[in-house]
């Protein structure tokens, strides 16, 4: 938690700065309203404790331009005018507390931990709403298999240090959960966890999804924008399928990996932030950098720690118990008394080559739970879902032979016709949100 505290006392500065030493509060005192701006302009602040009387301008007028560089921050106004009208006015600028001088350490203290708690539980809000916590059962990590279980401890060591993470594998082996592990296994687990989906915007969208913009930066841009790294400045961004990043912005993600600042589009101020970056791709980088598609400065940057994870048919042991956790987790979530699978079932998981790999499994159980007819899942139920059971509309005849990527293509533009998310739709398919982006993309869908 970053506090800030504005007073043009210095005696109440260091007074105030002693109450929080030896916390969990990262504390920077400013002696005047300039030096607040130019410091949250500079990083984001969580809460900050503003005194009105700050020489000839007022915390009042500070108060906007402080929620205005960080929305979330809560402001404590610290003032000696106990008249209601000025706390009324205070509130009214967006103060959260009115605290008034000479101040009492202990409810200086309780206010400042009320307002972090309010702030954790933002937080905990946004993770839920944009589903960062994932679905998927923890005990996930829990593996039979060697090569698995070496990338599993390799990322738990790795976790409590801020070195950045590379994790490679294909499609659906579970990078972005272990992403979301290794967050969670480090000292940032209290801070937010963050993602940007690489593929899925355009170069000048991923710019400002990234770093932020200002107003009128490019057009769609009616108002101001805090980036990705401004939100999860304290804890971790998660960069999905990095290698899609395009040449034109990769020297702006290596200049924040080498000296965490950037720059919002449209806006010259050059900003900070301490976020611990995690990657993953599906992609060859090293290929990449070979087809200078990707620069080699920022794969070295991005392959500090790399993780590679196995596909699920190269880990065939833990498909059992993989099924097993699956199962119940989707049982318990649908609501439906499904309890196991039948010896038969469990064989033809064990066969089959999982292409979509973990991704793959998850969907097809969950698809099994929902139309298994009796407590158990027989044979019959598994991999006949919507993905294998849905014919493509206009279909090749015999007549009309076409290739294998049109046909492809027409079944893409027809879940897409038939779900109300990109998310549903790479569900449907057994893919991963990036690479359906790819293939739309590729397609023109």
């Amino acid at each position: 938690m970053r506090l800030m505290i504005v007073d043009d006392d210095k005696n109440v500065r260091q007074a105030t700065q002693l109450v929080f030493e030896d916390t969990e509060y990262e504390v920077l005192p400013c002696a005047n309203a300039e030096h607040a701006r130019v410091a949250a302009q500079r990083k984001m602040f969580d809460i900050a404790l503003v005194d009105l009387s700050l020489g000839e301008e007022s915390g009042l007028d500070l108060i906007p331009e402080l929620l205005e560089a960080s929305p979330w921050m809560k402001i404590i106004v610290v003032t000696a005018d106990g008249r209601i009208d000025t706390a009324v006015a205070a509130v009214r600028k967006g103060a959260r507390e009115y605290l008034r001088k000479p101040l009492d350490a202990e409810d200086l203290r309780l206010s400042v931990d009320r307002m972090a708690e309010f702030r954790r539980l933002e937080r905990r809000v946004e993770e839920l709403e944009t589903g960062t916590e994932g679905t998927s059962p923890e005990s996930l990590f829990e593996s039979r298999s060697a090569t698995m279980q070496r990338a599993i401890d390799m990322a738990s060591k790795v976790a409590t240090s801020d070195a950045v993470v590379l994790i490679t594998g294909e499609s659906g082996t579970g990078k972005g959960v272990l992403a979301r592990a290794i967050h969670q296994w480090s000292d940032r687990s209290d801070g937010p966890f963050g993602v940007v989906n690489c593929p899925a915007l355009r170069e000048e969208l991923l710019s400002s999804e990234l770093f932020g913009h200002v107003r009128g930066s490019f057009t769609g841009a009616v108002e101001d924008k805090v980036g990705k790294i401004a939100a999860t400045d304290g804890g971790t961004l998660f960069l999905d399928e990095v290698g899609d990043i395009p040449v034109g912005i990769q020297p702006q993600v290596l200049r924040f990996l080498q000296d965490r600042e950037y720059e919002r589009v449209g806006d010259p101020a050059v900003r900070s932030a301490d976020v611990r970056i995690v990657a993953a791709t599906n992609h060859d980088l090293q290929q990449a950098v070979r087809d200078g598609s990707f620069r080699s400065d920022l794969f070295y940057r991005l392959n500090v720690i790399p993780i590679e994870l196995p596909p699920l048919r190269e880990r065939r042991e833990d498909i059992p118990q993989l099924a097993n956790l699956f199962l119940k987790f989707h049982a318990a979530k649908l609501g439906r008394k499904v309890a196991d699978f039948t010896d038969a079932a469990l064989r033809k998981l064990e066969q089959h080559d999982w292409p979509g790999n973990v991704r793959e499994l998850q969907n097809s159980v969950a698809r099994a739970v929902i139309l298994a007819p009796t407590s158990r899942i027989g044979a019959n139920v598994l991999l006949t879902g919507e993905a294998q059971s849905t014919l493509v509309p206009d279909a090749a005849t015999p007549e009309e032979l076409v290739t294998l990527e049109e046909m492809e293509r027409r079944y893409i533009e027809h879940v897409l016709g038939r779900t109300d998310s990109i998310e549903r739709a790479a569900e449907v398919l057994d893919i991963a949100p990036s690479t359906l982006w790819r293939r739309r993309r590729k397609y023109g869908i």
